[in-house]
């Protein structure tokens, strides 16, 4: 039995889900693993994997998640704020 299928070029669970690629390197010949290893995190990084697994290891309730995105803006447009007053 199957538990993934592609559609439409997505890879799909069987719950109908998107299902993500793993990140991955391929080392070259003569490359070290310390150079491999750091070209895979900050593949990790770019595609955001673990800011991603962050966000979808707790569940908030939608109250909570609206209270949340307005705390953060409220803490960008504060941020905002001091830059601008510093430049003056």
């Amino acid at each position: 039995m199957n538990l993934f299928y592609l559609k439409q070029g997505i890879l799909l669970s069987l719950f109908g889900k998107e299902v993500k690629k793993l990140a991955y390197v391929i080392i070259q010949d003569g490359e070290s693993f310390e150079s491999a290893l750091k070209r895979f995190k900050r593949k990790v990084q770019q595609e955001a994997i673990i800011k991603e697994i962050k966000k979808h290891s707790v569940y908030l309730k939608p109250g909570e998640r609206k209270r949340m995105k307005e705390a953060m803006a409220l803490k960008r447009m504060r941020r905002r704020m001091k830059r601008e007053q510093m430049e003056l």
